[in-house]
């Protein structure tokens, strides 16, 4: 089964949960209506969604980035960050608002403003827990862009950090 934009098989990105695959387009009878529902598959998260069709697109429910797309993403990690005066509490709430926005640019940006060598003992353990959620979301939309691994993706956006 079909929909105007996903097909089933096809990748797709949850703001909440980052990428995962579209098993079926299901009809469910509920309360007496019947229901358009994506099946959406979080592999690594060992969770499965059902989204209806007709709140897809507030949910903010999108295609994975194409190639072309996702250059823009990677050239955002080679930017300077411009450092912020801001209290690392007010800075954690953008970073997290920043990566439940599904918007791959965005997480960039906290992925490369929280990037530190992996021997840098001044980052905290929420900097950590933060730039690995930041990582693990662009990692993933990075994989199945390529057709790669996940560590794969990881390894090759940290070069492009150190790099820059």
């Amino acid at each position: 089964m079909t929909n105007k934009l996903f097909n089933v098989g096809d990748y797709v990105v949850y703001p909440a949960h980052g990428v995962g695959k579209l098993l079926a387009i299901e009809s469910h009878d509920i309360a007496g209506q019947t229901v358009e529902l994506f099946v959406i598959n979080f592999d690594k998260d060992r969770m499965t969604l059902r989204l209806p069709v007709n709140k897809a697109q507030n949910a903010g429910l999108r295609p994975i980035s194409s190639k072309d797309e996702f250059e823009g993403v990677l050239h955002t990690l080679t930017v300077k960050s411009k450092p912020r005066r801001l209290m690392w509490s007010r800075r954690a709430q953008e970073y997290e608002n920043k990566i439940n926005s599904g918007n791959p640019l965005s997480i960039a940006e906290v992925v490369r403003d929280l990037f530190r060598s992996q021997s840098d003992a001044d980052q905290s353990y929420s900097e950590r827990q933060i730039y690995q959620a930041a990582m693990d979301r662009l990692a993933r939309e990075l994989a199945a862009i390529e057709a790669i691994e996940e560590n794969d993706a990881i390894s090759k956006m940290e070069t492009i950090m150190r790099a820059a």
